[in-house]
């Protein structure tokens, strides 16, 4: 009987062992606190929010601040084999800043320069120079349509056939006034309308990425708003969502928006300013950057509707951190802002920035991206973003990559996974944030 029950003890003893051993193994599945490799978040139950779901009509709105009844955020189309959905709560950053020989008789942001540390003496410890494309170009990873350009037609239809694999039904175009462009590149914006026309015939919307180009100014976003909706405003792609009290307004975000001080913004985003879009036919949506935790205070007092995070690192910045995610939610909430959390795949910019290492974040097979879009959909957003379609530069992009080693590179790829894997990740998520935003309401 003794020996029977010694048996019994261990036999239970070792079950428990199993038990807790596979607890803890799971537990590493899913988003902590900390600040690992796998971009721990927060835990996928959030609180239940008060908001109801915002009315949607005709594919043109994507819920927001202005809230209202509710209503699917999404478009069923039929395709040969299957019916298709396509989300516009679900965000993606695009750049148009490349070029190649074949188009644009250069090579453009593929040949980026390796940006030395401010600290001389780090500085001096890291490579300098320029990549060489096509077989050194200025990304760890390497592009399925090779060092491409953005003008040419046929890889913009690429694009979109992608973002429309992935489901994200708003392209966010990162965008400069015309014959004005990034340090590195080339003026764009006369590859807008080629830009719409392309989204168009895939159901996707675009909406602005205002870039912090020299000398903008709340005089001179009046005018940026003013020629983005009077030029694109009635193209069939414009990017607009309803408001609570039936508008329909355009969404716009707004790069590196502490540049400019809050007493500045205010002459343009408050009913009172010297140069004011509330109530004209150029109002709209407008979500700042928010950076550091001062941010808050600051988006709140400039008269913005939102505030969004952009940066694929966790841990990074303030914003960017997925454990700070559910305070800047509930900060929006009481202040009637909405928050915008952005999430990438992963990142990597060592190919630009050689001594930024520490803000790597590997992919994991997909494991950190999966980590990321859980720990947004846990605070219960209105509209996820993701960093992004193809900002090759820092390696957060999700679009068609593969394998390629040359003499003096080896780069990294999707392996052991396809090259749309993280197309295909990026429509699971957005439909399990559809259907998770249903039974919010319920």
């Amino acid at each position: 009987m003794t020996r029977m029950r010694r048996k019994a003890i261990v036999a239970l003893f070792l079950f428990t062992l199993f038990i807790f051993g596979t607890m803890m193994g799971l537990r590493t599945l899913k988003p902590s606190d900390g600040f690992s490799d796998l971009a721990p978040g927060m835990d996928f139950a959030g609180e239940r929010s008060d908001r109801k779901r915002p009315d949607v009509r005709d594919a043109l709105a994507s819920p927001g601040q202005f809230r209202s009844g509710g209503s699917d955020t999404k478009v069923v189309f039929t395709k040969s084999d299957r019916d298709s959905s396509i989300f516009y709560d679900v965000h993606i950053f695009y750049y148009l800043w490349y070029g190649s020989p074949s188009m644009d008789n250069q090579y453009i942001h593929w040949d980026h320069p390796l940006v030395p540390h401010w600290d001389p003496k780090i500085a001096a410890s890291h490579a300098q120079g320029r990549h060489t494309p096509p077989e050194d170009i200025a990304s760890s990873f390497y592009p399925e349509l090779g060092p491409y350009s953005s003008r040419d037609p046929k890889v913009l239809e690429s694009h979109m056939a992608q973002i429309e694999a992935a489901a994200s039904g708003v392209l966010v175009l990162s965008w400069y006034p015309p014959g004005v462009a990034d340090d590195h590149g080339e003026p764009t914006e006369d590859l807008v309308p080629a830009v719409m026309d392309a989204a168009q015939r895939h159901s996707i919307k675009v909406a602005f990425h205002i870039q912090p180009y020299k000398g903008r100014t709340d005089q001179s976003m009046h005018d940026n708003i003013k020629y983005i909706i009077d030029k694109y405003g009635n193209h069939g792609a414009f990017y607009r969502f309803r408001s609570s009290t039936g508008q329909v307004l355009p969404l716009f975000y707004v790069y590196d928006s502490y540049l400019t001080p809050p007493e500045s913004w205010t002459e343009l985003l408050t009913a009172k300013g010297s140069q004011s879009i509330r109530g004209t036919p150029y109002d709209g949506v407008f979500v700042a950057l928010v950076v550091e935790e001062r941010h808050k205070h600051d988006i709140l007092a400039s008269g913005f509707d939102g505030m969004y995070t952009y940066f694929a690192s966790n841990g990074f910045s303030f914003g960017s951190s997925h454990q700070n995610w559910k305070a800047i939610k509930e900060f929006c909430d009481a202040n009637n802002l909405l928050f915008i959390p952005s999430v990438g795949p992963g990142y990597m910019d060592t190919a630009v920035r050689p001594w930024n290492n520490h803000n790597t974040r590997n992919r994991v097979n997909g494991r950190y991206y999966e980590t990321s879009l859980q720990a947004a959909l846990s605070v219960r957003p209105e509209i996820v973003t993701i960093t992004s379609f193809n900002q090759w530069h820092e390696g957060t992009q999700i679009e068609r990559a593969v394998p390629k080693k040359t003499m003096a590179r080896l780069y990294l790829d999707y392996l052991p996974n396809q090259a749309d894997h993280y197309l295909q990740l990026t429509r699971q998520w957005a439909e399990t944030f559809n259907k998770e935003k249903d039974k919010w309401l319920m």
